[in-house]
């Protein structure tokens, strides 16, 4: 089993204590999100592989030696500023512990999001070549791939559309966008791709790959796993990963974000946060049925 912590929430900039405690227990607990009183049980030792998305790893560096996993670090990375992404942390704190990470995890097991991209009146396709540029040298030495994707028609987007002030991709943009970053990747010894995009940009140099491939899996595990199925629909050929996150419990509001759609439950969800208890948010009820996930 992979878990994946998380593509729901940032448990490592919000609820790295909590994720610690959990793995020194030996278990965590997880609501199936359509049908809340059924519940996972994960124990650690059915666990292959843990794979961390996060937009801060700084709360995670001092515990990466007592994680007896192999690991996979996806660290998103993008070039907006407050009032687009309100609570990520500064952008230099980022670059500088993404370079520790990848000092203490190794290069081969750190990759970068530029994720997700739109373009408007103020983020332009020049500012994004500009941008993604100036990442590419700064992580020169510490970074190998780099994972970009394209905005999507999320809940969440289209209710924050009058800030987001985004505009639809034609294919001059795809072309400026897939020719530059393909050009600058190289030039820094990194490969840039896309996973399970409408527009791969395969003609412009990018590598049509997946987040986590079966061979990455194999390599770091030594186990076949499942194609996991998208939550696009379809199936992305990214191996099979159990999410262990919570909708609604992220703090950094990012105004793009699929998996937060209401502010107000955030809030809720973050102060019904027990670091003591098997759930992430909440605690085990007398009527919750749970089942051991293998």
């Amino acid at each position: 089993m992979i878990l994946n912590v998380s593509g729901r929430t940032d448990i490592v900039a919000f609820y790295t204590n909590w994720f610690m405690k959990r793995l020194e227990a030996g278990f965590v607990d997880v609501r199936n999100p359509f049908n809340p009183k059924l519940v996972s049980r994960i124990h650690f030792e059915d666990v292959d592989m843990i794979m961390f998305c996060t937009k801060n790893p700084i709360p995670m560096l001092k515990y990466i030696e007592k994680i007896e996993k192999p690991m996979l670090f996806h660290v998103t990375l993008t070039p907006y500023k407050k009032d687009i992404e309100p609570n990520v942390i500064p952008k230099g704190m980022l670059i500088e512990s993404i370079k520790k990470l990848s000092n203490l995890i190794g290069i081969d097991n750190i990759y970068i999001r530029y994720d997700p991209i739109f373009i408007s009146d103020t983020y332009t396709v020049e500012y994004h070549k500009r941008a993604f540029s100036n990442l590419c040298s700064l992580l020169d030495g510490y970074v190998k791939y780099i994972i970009v994707s394209f905005i999507d028609d999320y809940k969440n987007v289209r209710k924050n559309k009058r800030i987001l002030k985004y505009r639809k991709f034609n294919e001059e943009d795809y072309k400026e966008i897939g020719i530059s970053f393909s050009k600058v990747a190289r030039e820094h010894g990194m490969t840039v791709q896309t996973c399970f995009e409408e527009r791969n940009l395969a003609e412009y140099g990018f590598i049509k790959g997946e987040c986590i491939s079966h061979e990455l899996a194999y390599k770091l595990t030594g186990k076949i796993f499942k194609s996991w199925k998208a939550r696009k629909g379809g199936n992305c050929n990214c191996v099979e990963m159990v999410d262990i996150g919570v909708y609604n419990s992220c703090k950094h509001f990012c105004k793009y974000c699929y998996a937060n759609y209401e502010e107000e439950k955030v809030n809720k969800n973050y102060s019904n946060h027990d670091p003591n208890s098997s759930l992430l948010v909440g605690h085990i009820e007398s009527d919750d049925v749970i089942k051991v996930r293998k």
